[in-house]
């Protein structure tokens, strides 16, 4: 008989699991972000197991990492098959059928026609690195222009596009020179009081109309780095127009249109990839965590025009490795398979669901998102001017506590980004214990 998932059978965290977090506080680096106390042993679709065997209900995936659920028996078939044939052999200096086969599909998957290159990494951060002496070395420009709220990762180039919290760049000063930090569509905290319709003409107008005539010369600016959705910033959705007008802007310009979907892609929201429900095809696009269901491997993907640089400008000696590439074919396959589309249709239950949430709880001040990528944001009052921060964080340790394990973005938004694998049942069962805990919440103040 299957045993009922979540399952909570010892103290939080439990005998075996403290073991762990003693070692962990001596020896690993204080820098992590840990929210709750979860030690994982094992897990198995959107189910997880820690070490002292409660079960939980992972609506994290492992930060929009495992798409097609934890240890999928075909990804990890295929991790195998390749494991015992070649582990590495570095794809910057040598050749293998895993690397080209994952390029080609990509090439032919992304946004746009299929004439383009793919530069193979480690991570995100390492995709946008990628892309950024990319954009520069392409245009012979020296500027960029990214957005506040954005993230795009903490090594020195990424972190100097990221405009997500001040303590990610707090004692790292001075950063990548030339990056400039623009408003994000319709951001819900607009300093404006813009209406979402007005919002993405101001924000691209701006840009061209007052930044490119006091501040910046367009003609300098080599990329427009975006999130088609910010994710750490909020989980924020722009007007459907904001995309379209940036990308004519960049047009007019010259300027490269570069699309950070390393969280989005994948299926995340619903179609392969985000900009696919606002009609764009950028000239960059970065990817990483749902590409190989959780194996290490990012990718930047242009234009074969825009990718012209020469052998030594760029390397990596572990992307694109063989082992990463074989489990990126599986997901593509699986993703392609039934799995985009179950993110769809789950998703818009799953946002249905919160939206009837909402109408009880004042908590609730909005609920947005695409596919399995839903954001609930938090506040104290309807009108949304005063932000549910410390509540955000109790109901996050709260769920923990009743197995259901989520995250936050923003400042006092809950993210809930099941693996696309998620079923109704499982859906049902997180916001039974999610509604539990709003309750608890709200009754106590």
């Amino acid at each position: 008989m299957a045993i009922e998932v979540p399952r909570i059978v010892t103290d939080l965290p439990g005998e075996r699991a403290r073991e762990v977090l003693v070692e962990d506080d001596r020896y690993i680096s204080k820098s992590y972000t840990r929210g709750y106390p979860l030690v994982v042993k094992q897990a198995k679709g959107v189910r997880l197991e820690d070490e002292d065997g409660n079960l939980f209900l992972d609506f994290t995936s492992g930060i929009a990492v495992c798409n097609t659920g934890h240890c999928h028996p075909e990804v990890v078939q295929a991790i195998k098959d390749q494991a015992d044939k070649l582990i590495h052999m570095s794809g910057t200096d040598f050749y293998y059928r895993p690397q080209a086969d994952l390029a080609e599909k990509l090439a032919h998957i992304t946004p746009g026609p299929p004439d383009k290159r793919v530069f193979f990494c480690n991570s995100g951060a390492e995709s946008i690195e990628a892309a950024l002496k990319l954009a520069r070395y392409h245009t012979k420009r020296q500027r960029i222009i990214a957005f506040l709220g954005a993230f795009h990762g903490r090594t020195m180039g990424a972190l100097s596009l990221t405009a997500s919290k001040a303590v990610q760049e707090k004692g790292f000063a001075p950063l990548v020179p030339g990056v400039t930090h623009v408003p994000y569509g319709y951001c819900y905290r607009c300093p404006y009081n813009l209406t979402p319709d007005s919002c993405d003409t101001f924000c691209v107008k701006w840009i061209e109309e007052d930044l490119f005539k006091r501040v910046i010369p367009p003609e300098e600016v080599a990329a427009i780095f975006v999130e088609p959705i910010q994710g750490e910033g909020g989980y924020i959705i722009p007007p459907v127009d904001f995309h379209r007008k940036l990308r004519a802007l960049c047009d007019r310009y010259g300027i490269l249109y570069v699309a950070d979907e390393v969280q989005t892609g994948m299926g995340r929201t619903g179609k392969m990839f985000a900009l696919e429900h606002f009609g764009i095809e950028p000239d960059i696009i970065t990817l990483a965590k749902g590409i190989a269901s959780g194996m290490p491997l990012g990718a930047m993907v242009s234009k074969s025009t825009v990718m012209n640089w020469i052998p030594g400008s760029h390397a990596s000696t572990f992307g694109g490795n063989p082992v990463s590439c074989a489990a990126a074919l599986k997901t593509i396959e699986l993703l392609k398979g039934g799995l985009v589309e179950n993110a769809r249709v789950m998703g818009a239950y799953l946002k249905s669901r919160l939206e009837t949430l909402q109408e009880r709880f004042e908590l609730i001040g909005d609920v947005r998102g695409l596919g399995l990528m839903v954001g609930v944001e938090l506040v104290r009052d309807r009108e949304r001017k005063t932000k549910a921060i410390e509540e955000r964080s109790t109901i996050i340790q709260k769920c923990f506590e009743r197995g259901l394990l989520l995250l936050g973005c923003g400042e006092n938004t809950i993210r809930m980004i099941p693996p696309l694998v998620v079923t109704r049942d499982e859906i049902d069962r997180a916001l039974s214990i999610f509604e539990e805990v709003l309750g608890d919440v709200t009754a106590n103040g």
